[in-house]
């Protein structure tokens, strides 16, 4: 992971996802605009997209059997055990340029992608 990656509040960690400190500061102030403290971000891998494989990037109150969580400086990132696969060593990051904003995902596990991004193989 880059410099620009923040690191785990844990020596462990469930999973081997990353947060860049641009993401980690998006994703808390769209917490707070929910005015919600009990979300968690959680990132899967499902079939679909032009490639096989869609990414879900989404807010979830929820803990289900076999999560794995990371604390990241107060955000909480949670991948399902049937995803931490095809994400280990994922960095997310998010963008706010003139061309794109939005959450990404570099991940060295995918071998390809779609034009558009949102799907990989």
């Amino acid at each position: 992971m880059s410099d620009t990656t923040l690191t785990a509040d844990v020596e462990a960690p469930a999973h081997k996802v990353g947060i860049t400190p641009a993401a980690g500061q998006k994703v808390r102030s769209l917490l707070e605009q929910e005015g919600r403290d009990d979300l968690r971000l959680r990132v899967a891998v499902q079939p679909g997209g032009c490639s096989g494989l869609i990414y879900q990037l989404y807010f979830d109150e929820r803990m289900l059997d076999g999560d794995g969580v990371v604390d990241f400086d107060g955000v909480e990132v949670i991948v399902d055990k049937m995803s931490v696969p095809y994400l280990e060593g994922a960095t997310i990051d998010f963008e706010d340029t003139i061309q794109k904003q939005g959450f990404t995902i570099d991940n060295p596990n995918a071998s390809g992608s779609c034009a558009c991004g949102d799907s990989f193989h």
